[in-house]
């Protein structure tokens, strides 16, 4: 009797055991496999697929988005047979929510469902000169300085790190890093209060210049006030609102995103184009037309999704290319597509092959992998280059993303964002 009331007592624990690690990696698998945010056209049903383990149950809180099952009759809610396939339609505009169960009991996720009229926007595909100013002067990072005695000493270490933003000097704002030389080069060695940006936060640091063997007083940091560089415009909506790149510009030393006040966009040319190659990417190098006669746009933000702002009416009559739909993720699928580029001085459409497409990516600008088949392409840049990140994505007749990143061991193939991603930052 012994042994069996042990033998089962193991039983009961293993069963216990089994049951927690299962409803613990479906949380984790629903967590990842369904997005936090889905889109639907308005008085449109939209057709989901997710690869869901059995006993999943979704349950609509607002009588303004409808679950279907198969038969099409609307429920509040539904158990779903054939977890891979959830169908939704709204009824009106708004945002709401929409709830995942399992096993009928335990609540796993909530998803955010926009309810949007059909969007329409123009793709590009065009290369733009992008500069944009920093809110604030950056702190790349520290360094040492030889003072008027011969001693090397490292003053802002400890005090300032990389990725601090430097606002004020003794309450003055800083318009950019000549304004933090210039008050450095007054304070005559006496100890400054700078005002710093640090995550988000604002903070005050005491620092006293030291007078350098040159004779000039310094803080010992590297800083940088603005960044430049080429990209590919996306698109313009009706309103000339426009998207680019489908992944922020960060530092080139600190990698943290650049946290901007501000910045515009400009002509560039294209002058020539260096081939990726496997471990090397390629690039395509070019010149930026400064000035007031080659100003296309205002860029307004810097996020992981794409730098977002206004473009001007010289862009706008450059644009020969008329506006599609945007399609959301449910109407991507693996297959032929199009990445809409200027890379041969021309803007063109060029074959591409989607290979996968992940509904539900915590890297949002990763949730598609794509693959360069077309032979002029090719031949152009072995695939994806840098300076290309931001070319459309047209399949079936719709904007569904954009390239973000190339394969270091493969040129030909890359990931891109979904445009939805992009629309609704």
């Amino acid at each position: 009797m012994m042994k069996k009331e042990s033998f089962r007592r193991i039983l009961i624990r293993i069963f216990w055991i089994s049951l927690v690690f299962t409803i613990g990696f479906s949380w984790v698998y629903i967590r990842y496999a369904v997005p936090d945010r889905l889109n639907l056209v308005v008085n449109e049903e939209e057709v989901f697929h997710f690869a869901l383990p059995p006993g999943v149950t979704f349950e609509s809180d607002s009588e303004e988005v409808v679950l279907k099952n198969a038969s099409e009759i609307p429920q509040g809610m539904i158990r779903i047979e054939r977890p891979d396939a959830v169908s939704m339609y709204g009824k009106n505009e708004g945002s709401y929510r929409v709830g995942m169960k399992f096993l009928g009991l335990i609540r796993m996720k909530d998803i955010q469902v926009e309810v949007v009229d059909g969007s329409y926007a123009i793709p590009c595909g065009m290369p733009v000169g992008i500069y944009l100013k920093s809110k604030g002067v950056m702190v790349i990072g520290t360094g040492q300085v030889t003072n008027d005695t011969g001693n090397v000493v490292e003053p802002a270490y400890g005090l300032l790190k990389s990725g601090d933003y430097i606002q004020t000097v003794d309450g003055e704002d800083l318009e950019d890093k000549n304004d933090l030389v210039d008050a450095v080069s007054a304070s005559d060695g006496k100890t400054l209060a700078l005002g710093i940006r640090r995550d988000g936060r604002r903070i005050e640091v005491d620092m006293t210049p030291v007078l350098a063997e040159d004779g000039s007083y310094k803080l010992g940091a590297w800083v940088r006030d603005d960044t430049q560089g080429i990209g590919t415009m996306t698109y313009v909506d009706m309103n000339g609102n426009f998207g680019a790149l489908g992944h922020g510009i960060s530092d080139s030393d600190t990698g943290e995103l650049v946290d901007i006040e501000g910045g515009e966009l400009y002509e560039t040319q294209i002058l020539g184009i260096e081939k990726g190659q496997t471990g090397k990417p390629g690039v395509m190098s070019g010149v930026i037309y400064y000035g007031k006669g080659t100003k296309l746009g205002e860029v307004k933000e810097n996020t992981a999704e794409g730098i977002y702002g206004t473009v001007n009416n010289h862009f706008l009559d450059s644009i020969k290319t008329d506006a599609i739909p945007v399609g959301f993720r449910q109407d991507t699928h693996k297959g032929t597509a199009y990445i809409r580029s200027n890379v041969s001085g021309e803007v063109k459409d060029y074959e591409i092959e989607i290979q996968k497409v992940d509904y539900g990516s915590i890297q949002k600008n990763k949730g598609l992998v794509l693959r360069v088949v077309d032979e002029e392409l090719l031949n152009l840049t072995s695939g994806i280059v840098q300076g290309m990140s931001g070319s459309p994505i047209i399949q079936d007749g719709k904007l569904i993303g954009a390239v973000t990143h190339v394969f270091i061991n493969d040129p030909t193939r890359g990931y891109g964002i979904f445009a939805e991603n992009m629309i609704s930052h």
